[in-house]
């Protein structure tokens, strides 16, 4: 067995199955040379996705934000958030308050979106949206203030402006018709004016990783990336101007939304995708869509796990070859029983419990297997999204011709934050792929919300400054027509 985290969970299984499980699980057990070429592949597509001509083609989209920097922590105000990026969404008040360098939360309300109307026309979908923006700004007394809104909106959205964005694609089970190839912003704004009784300010448009990195770089300036590992997967970055081919101007930087899920789907990593994986892709609603997300994310490890467990079972490796009707019905094993298998203090006991609950007949050595399954998938998605991260953070390093770069990550997800090993085995990859790089973690809280209100009140400073800088300008042209004349 390699140094995995699997392998420190071996005892009591005895050799000769040993040796036949390190069969099955080889091919989930990636090298750290292979880890590095992984890393390259991606470099290389992201510079593929960022050419002006080279984009259409490219499977990591690299789509511009039009965010042009992080905070500066001057930013203050009152804001609206709007959340979407699954089967609930949330509406936030948010307030920037400068001098304490506090982004607070002031209210917020959770709304269901009922599974048919994720599969319904998309008005439906988006007057449901404004119908609980409405509930909200009524119930806590807002009505009459027009508020600036940040509306975070986790799908492939190709953005023309801060506040148009035009949907790629819908992903996480949602096929509204009626809304791919639309400017959601619009779309929102022509249901909140078929309602007529509130109104909103300006809208800044706010991918979910970009409100991580942003809601985490008012508290840590040095912050230029977010980072998602939840039910999917993504990441976002400043890069500089003049390699963001699809937009004028040489100057400064911009935020990029890498769609990093999306990695893999040229057939890149073919030679890493085990027979499991081909099967949850084929599985899926979008087969041969979003690869790299399908073997890393929260949505797809527990199924992976599964399938696996299946074969072994029909190999006649584990619970005598008996499976159960539960444990071959797709999408029983769910993600979060590997976080709980994998708990230090309750392990053994955890997947007892979890194989009885599905319906298993198992033995303590069956329970070992399933525990080493469990680490050796995890484990493999915390090493896939460190070679990406390392991607990023050296590009960011060679970009700016830095013998050392120091920079932080905000990061967000389920699968981050409740997995036990999952961020210390994702730092210690990075440290190891990128070392020439120091990268601090910060977890984001309400990242989503609180990123989005930011990423406004950023837009609001940036056009106020260039105002200010106009009328001076305006000034001086005064001064000097006077001077003249004089």
């Amino acid at each position: 067995m390699n140094t995995d985290r699997s392998s420190l969970h071996l005892e009591g299984i005895p050799a000769d199955k040993l040796i036949t499980l390190q069969g099955y699980l080889e091919p989930f057990q990636l090298s750290l040379e292979k880890l590095q070429e992984v890393s390259h592949r991606l470099r290389r597509d992201m510079t593929r996705g960022l050419g002006k001509h080279s984009h259409h083609n490219a499977p990591v989209k690299m789509l511009p934000t039009f965010v042009r920097a992080t905070p500066d922590g001057t930013e203050k105000g009152d804001f609206l958030a709007l959340d979407l990026g699954g089967t609930h969404f949330r509406v936030l008040h948010v307030r920037v308050v400068e001098e304490e360098q506090k982004v607070l939360k002031m209210d917020s309300q959770i709304c269901t979106i009922p599974k048919e109307m994720m599969l319904g026309p998309g008005q439906q979908l988006f007057d449901h949206i404004a119908a609980c923006l409405g509930d909200f700004i009524s119930s806590r007394n807002l009505k009459g203030q027009t508020l600036p809104l940040g509306f975070t909106f986790s799908f492939p959205c190709e953005q023309k402006e801060i506040d148009k964005s035009i949907l790629i694609r819908w992903t996480k089970g949602f096929k509204c018709s009626g809304v791919e190839g639309e400017d959601v912003v619009k779309l929102l704004k022509e249901a909140i004016q078929r309602r007529g009784d509130y109104e909103i300010g300006t809208v800044a448009m706010v991918n979910d990783t970009v409100g991580t990195m942003m809601s985490c770089g008012y508290r840590d300036q040095s912050c230029e990336i977010g980072m998602i590992i939840g039910t999917g997967t993504n990441a976002c970055y400043m890069e500089e101007m003049k390699n963001v081919k699809r937009v004028e101007g040489e100057d400064g930087r911009m935020c990029i939304n890498t769609e990093w899920g999306g990695f893999g789907d040229d057939g890149s990593l073919k030679d890493i995708q085990t027979m499991f994986d081909v099967m949850v892709d084929e599985a899926s609603v979008n087969p041969g869509v979003h690869i790299f997300e399908k073997m890393i994310s929260g949505m797809y490890l527990g199924e992976i796990v599964r399938l696996l467990l299946v074969k072994l079972t029909e190999d006649n490796f584990l619970f005598s070859g008996q499976a159960s009707e539960t444990l071959l019905m797709p999408g029983s094993f769910e993600t979060k029983f590997i976080s709980e298998i994998e708990e230090e203090e309750h392990s053994l006991e955890n997947v007892e419990h979890i194989l009885t609950k599905l319906g298993l007949k198992w033995d303590e050595v069956d329970a070992r297997v399933v525990r080493v399954c469990c680490d050796t998938i995890s484990s493999r998605s915390a090493r896939l999204c460190a070679a990406a991260l390392a991607a990023i953070t050296n590009r960011i390093r060679n970009n700016r011709k830095l013998d050392h770069l120091k920079t932080t990550v905000g990061v967000d997800g389920t699968v981050y934050k409740k997995h036990p090993n999952f961020s210390e085995e994702l730092q210690a990859t990075v440290r190891l792929l990128a070392p020439a790089c120091h990268i601090t973690f910060m977890v984001s809280e309400d990242g989503s919300g609180k990123g989005a209100a930011m990423v406004t009140a950023v837009a609001q400073r940036l056009a106020r400054q260039s105002r200010l800088l106009e009328d001076s300008e305006g000034e001086d042209e005064e001064e000097e027509e006077e001077d003249e004349n004089n």
